[in-house]
């Protein structure tokens, strides 16, 4: 993709994929999920989920897999009504680039 991705627009894509499951997902998972939009790495995403960790938009919890702990991320609530604040800005936003790009804008 030719354009950049913002710390915000990351953001809310780690957190709507996080949102989709009720008892929460593990990294690999998320990066897997994301990579199906953006082209991005683990490297790029672990710190989005520190940083909405420390938001408080994040909670984790490990959880046994094949003999050893998998770290998995659950929405918060706060991380819910965070996600819907990107929700309602995304919409606007898109719009607007939508509009100029179909001439409905005039500059």
């Amino acid at each position: 993709m030719v354009f950049n991705t913002g710390a915000a627009l990351l953001d809310a894509i780690v957190l709507a994929v996080v949102s989709r499951e009720n008892e929460g997902t593990y990294g690999y998972k998320i990066t897997q999920d994301v990579r199906k939009v953006l082209d991005v790495s683990e490297s790029t995403l672990y710190p989005v989920l520190r940083r909405l960790q420390k938001n408080a938009y994040l909670e984790v919890y490990d959880r046994q897999f094949d003999g050893r702990n998998r770290r998995y991320y659950k929405v918060t609530d706060q991380g819910i009504v965070q996600l819907e604040k990107y929700r309602v800005e995304w919409k606007e936003y898109a719009k607007k680039i939508s509009d100029i790009f179909e001439g409905g804008v005039k500059l």
